[in-house]
């Protein structure tokens, strides 16, 4: 099952981060998993909302700009070791992911990783294969 991340681009600016926060507070939008990449001028906050198609129009209408990809969110025991051997089993099929990161909202003992794959219909039939549980919604 793959899930929604919405992706806002920011200027590496004061505050930025706040902005967007604050505009998901008061449209009652809940944060599941956040990361962020950054560069000297800019950075790309990826996030995981409770209600996916709200938290967009309330990002554009306070003037963000939003994109929508599709990740896999595989949930792996919270126990030293599951990531790296979820790691080795892409790195054997030939899978490259282009960014990962995780959460821990998940079920008690469980984490969440969130990956966004290269090749997404490869690595969804890899991960049913391996019978890893593909997390719907956290």
């Amino acid at each position: 099952m793959e899930i929604r991340q919405i992706s806002v681009f920011l200027e590496n600016t004061t505050g930025r981060i706040s902005e967007v926060t604050k505009t998901l507070a008061r449209a009652g939008i809940n944060l599941r998993a956040i990361s962020i990449a950054d560069t000297a001028d800019f950075g790309i906050l990826r996030l995981i909302v409770d209600k996916t198609e709200e938290a967009i129009n309330a990002l554009n209408a306070a003037g963000f700009t939003t994109r929508q990809t599709s990740v896999a969110a595989v949930e792996i025991d919270d126990v030293p070791g599951s990531l790296a051997k979820l790691m080795e089993l892409f790195q054997k099929s030939e899978v490259n992911i282009e960014y990962l990161y995780a959460s821990l909202e998940g079920k008690a003992g469980k984490a969440v990783v969130i990956f966004k794959l290269e090749d997404h219909d490869k690595g969804f039939k890899i991960l049913r294969e391996n019978g890893l549980t593909m997390a719907e919604r956290f």
